[in-house]
């Protein structure tokens, strides 16, 4: 049976209340004798008591429990002291789990481990999302990246040459989601405020702990040159600067990385080389 509650009960007061005893002696159910946090979303306790793993997979937390474990419930515990859930653990199971999204508030989480009204195992974890834009191409730079399951096959490849991918990596221990994609500066197309999320067909990107991703544009921020404020190529060569920006919902905050650019070789963009470095 799983339920989800916002306030901590009476009951679960108390429980919170007896477990906080145990805090001093935690650190014997994890590896480091600390949190148990090793900064991937994983902690390891040393498998003596009936906690055995508690980790972050994909937008679930998981925890499991040891054949021996005499507990009939276990509750996760926000940063803010807060019950997040609770679950009761079923005769002979030794596996729960936490549907923790991608709108959960970062920070450390305690696992309790309950017998009736008593907290008999503690641990904690951190679980913190780290987005890094790692790289940005093009379909001109990049032909073995999946553009035409993106985008469809087209004999004329005006959409494949006019968008662009982003990678992004997940270098924390919990999951996070970019929810818009935008490329300011020196870009044919710079788009302020895309339409939707500036993402292809997507309202958001989910990238799981120690997970990297391709995301892909949908704001053509490399198709034909429009107004003052794009620039385009020419057979001269134009270089400038242009920015990734990622809205990310987890955290709330942006992740940004610029780019050095040189347009060459052409006064169209479906026939420019374009040269993308990190500035």
């Amino acid at each position: 049976m799983i339920r989800n509650h916002p306030q901590i009960s009476r009951r679960t007061a108390l429980r919170t209340v007896a477990g906080a005893a145990l805090v001093s002696v935690a650190g014997c159910l994890n590896d480091n004798s600390g949190s148990g946090t090793p900064g991937d979303g994983t902690t390891s306790p040393d498998g003596n008591g009936p906690l055995t793993r508690v980790a972050v997979e994909g937008t679930t937390l998981v925890v499991e429990l040891s054949e021996e474990a005499d507990v009939d419930q276990v509750n996760l515990i926000q940063p803010n002291g807060e019950l997040f859930g609770e679950r009761d653990v079923a005769a002979g199971a030794q596996r729960v789990s936490f549907e923790i999204g991608t709108a959960y508030a970062p920070g450390e989480y305690r696992v309790l481990a309950l017998k009736g009204e008593e907290t008999v195992a503690e641990t904690s974890l951190a679980i913190q999302p780290e987005l890094v834009i790692r790289d940005v191409g093009l379909y001109r730079n990049n032909p073995d990246k999946p553009w035409d399951e993106v985008y469809g096959e087209s004999q004329t490849d005006s959409k494949k040459n006019g968008e662009a991918f982003v990678t992004v990596e997940n270098t924390g221990s919990g999951p996070g989601a970019v929810v818009e994609l935008r490329f300011t500066g020196d870009v044919p197309n710079p788009v302020d405020d895309p339409r939707g999320s500036g993402i292809y067909e997507k309202e958001r990107v989910v990238v799981g702990a120690g997970e990297t991703v391709d995301i892909f544009s949908d704001s053509f921020p490399f198709g034909s040159e429009i107004g003052e404020d794009g620039m385009g190529c020419s057979t001269d060569g134009n270089s400038g600067q242009f920015t990734v920006v990622l809205e990310t919902r987890t955290t709330g905050q942006q992740v940004t990385k610029s780019y050095d650019v040189e347009y060459t070789g052409s006064d169209e963009m479906q026939n420019c080389e374009v040269t993308i470095s990190e500035a």
